[in-house]
């Protein structure tokens, strides 16, 4: 019998530095597209999502965040692999208790047994469509909060 696919419950967040925002990189081998995406993770039975992404990120990072502003939901329906997804998002926006990791230009991070870098890249990369942005609701969730002073520093 099937495994029956099931929508996954996410929370993302978005730290930013003036106006960049930190992302990882990936590239479905499927399709041959590359995307970029901010930290996060999927969302376990029982937890709320502004606790996954303190655990996401003390996890990935070995960092500590704070000032979390939720943001948004959005739904995601895309492909992936070859493979239909559904995600719910929960968008939030964070800062780093240590503002040192501000100033590194690209941030190891460790997801399991993988390690991948994430670095910051300007909102007009993926305004300007030289940069794909997921999930793809998520620019406009932050083209709209911008200028909102205590949301974006």
């Amino acid at each position: 019998m099937a495994k029956k696919r099931r929508i996954r419950p996410i929370a993302l967040c978005v730290f930013r530095r003036g106006d960049q925002i930190l992302v990882y990189k990936g590239f479905d081998s499927a399709s041959g597209v590359s995307f970029c995406r901010p930290l996060g993770g999927g969302i376990e039975l029982g937890e709320h999502s502004r606790d996954t992404i303190l655990r996401e990120i003390r996890e990935e990072l070995g960092a500590v965040v704070t000032n979390l502003v939720p943001l948004g939901v959005v739904e995601s329906i895309f492909m992936y692999l070859g493979k239909q997804r559904h995600e719910i998002v929960f968008v939030y926006d964070g800062q780093f208790e240590d503002a040192s990791l501000y100033d590194q230009e690209m941030l190891s991070v460790v997801e399991g047994d993988d390690c991948f870098e994430a670095q910051w890249l300007s909102l007009s990369d993926f305004q300007q469509g030289m940069e794909r942005l997921v999930p793809e609701q998520l620019l406009e969730v932050l083209t709209s909060y911008q200028g909102h002073g205590s949301v974006w520093r």
